[in-house]
């Protein structure tokens, strides 16, 4: 079991050298500041091809290109984007980000373990192949895909724990440009 620790630190936080190396870092803050500088982001979504609730709907709206194709591949017959899948959208300027195929619907049922096992797994080979060193994610599965979060952070620790990468994790959402973000780190 980890040991965790909450404290206060300046956001100038560059990839992990290999004397310090820590895979998996917890953290409370705006996800879309950015101010870990992950070069991708990824979210867990619905195969009906829509964005309108929660997180997914603020990468909708900084992502509408991606939505549109993201939509496109739910709605192909036969449909492009299915449960456990990742699929990597990559814009100029901006994080690129990983569509995690993790729920069948957006409100009738719930995302699945193995669907958000599966969807991280593809995410981890993507990145590697894309050499993507850093990557932030929400908490994925456990809004309105209504997964236990001790659950789901046990998926996430199995699967990234040997990266060579560094995953931030947004344990939660603070608003406000602050300048100083929640870490916690293992010990």
């Amino acid at each position: 079991m980890l040991h965790l620790l909450y404290y206060l630190k300046e956001v100038s936080r560059s990839p992990p050298s290999e004397n310090e190396y820590v895979a998996i870092e917890y953290i409370s803050d705006n996800l879309f500041e950015n101010r870990v500088g992950a070069e991708a982001f990824g979210h867990g979504c619905n195969l009906q091809g829509s964005m309108g609730a929660g997180i997914a709907k603020s990468f909708k709206e900084r992502y509408p290109q991606m939505y549109e194709e993201y939509r496109r591949r739910c709605k192909a017959q036969p449909r492009q984007f299915n449960l456990g899948d990742s699929f990597l959208w990559k814009e100029e300027g901006k994080p690129w980000v990983f569509n995690l195929g993790t729920q069948e619907h957006y409100w009738r049922t719930r995302a699945s373990y193995e669907a958000i096992e599966a969807s991280l797994e593809k995410m981890k080979r993507q990145a590697d192949e894309e050499s993507i060193r850093m990557v932030a994610i929400p908490q994925i599965g456990t809004g309105y895909g209504r997964l236990s979060w001790k659950k789901v952070r046990t998926i996430i620790e199995r699967i990234f724990d040997d990266w060579s990468g560094m995953l931030y994790v947004y344990e939660k959402y603070v608003p406000g440009n602050t300048g100083k973000i929640n870490r916690v780190i293992p010990n």
